[in-house]
């Protein structure tokens, strides 16, 4: 079986992508026309890009349609319900920096740590009568984080647009998002956080447990692996 390698389908992650493997001896490239979103490997038969978005990545591990897949590690945690079981990260990749994040109003002087949140939404649920809404496109992430950390009498409200002008618009009152520099939300007057970087994120190479590694799979992910420098749970290496 021909080995499959999902990776981002467009922009910097793409590039940096393609800069990644080529750099260990596995080049990549478009194929035909940009808008086709098709690509080869060169040098490396048996294996076969596929070009996806970010998000897709985890899906398409998870249901073994891919062997290997690039993605950041926030997608598949906040995607997969068991990541764990049904992949395993073979390498950090060094780009695609960014970490998720609680977010509230600047002007909260006095809401600065977890345990302040805590306190904030329970004098919201006595002042409004309703729970202290927190917009996300982060859900699974947010509540285990909150939850571990003993945050109670909020609200998830999903976020699929810009998330920092949620509080803005009045949809929310605090936020869990993606940030690589704080630029945004500075910009939206909100601050993070002490101590609620909920993941650190990194664009990461993934190997899915469930795909079918047939013995020509195999063969092949032990030649890349041997390009890569990285080892594998199974397979010949070299």
């Amino acid at each position: 079986m021909t080995l499959r390698i999902g990776v981002p389908s467009k922009g910097r992650l793409m590039d940096k992508t393609f800069d990644w493997f080529g750099q260990r001896r596995v080049p990549m490239r478009l194929a035909g026309a940009d808008r086709e979103y098709s690509g080869v490997i060169d040098g490396l038969p048996g294996a076969a890009l596929v070009l996806l978005s970010a998000s897709e990545v985890p899906r398409e591990l998870a249901a073994g349609r891919i062997h290997l897949g690039v993605t950041g590690s926030d997608l598949v945690r906040e995607t997969l319900p068991d990541w764990a079981s049904a992949v395993a990260e073979l390498a950090p990749l060094g780009f695609g920096y960014a970490d998720l994040v609680i977010a509230v109003p600047a002007f909260w002087i006095d809401v600065a740590t977890l345990d302040d949140l805590d306190a904030a939404c329970a004098a919201f649920r006595l002042r409004h009568g309703r729970r202290l809404r927190i917009a996300t496109k982060y859900h699974r992430l947010t509540r285990d984080f909150l939850k571990a950390h003993g945050v109670a009498d909020y609200a998830l409200v999903d976020s699929q647009g810009a998330t920092e002008g949620t509080v803005r618009n009045g949809t929310a009152e605090a936020i869990a998002d993606i940030t690589s520099t704080g630029e945004t939300l500075r910009a939206n007057h909100l601050k993070p956080l002490d101590g609620g970087v909920i993941h650190r994120s990194e664009a990461t190479l993934f190997l899915s447990r469930v795909a079918p590694w047939d013995a020509p799979a195999q063969a092949t992910l032990g030649q890349l692996a041997g390009r890569l420098g990285i080892e594998v749970p199974f397979g010949p290496e070299g």
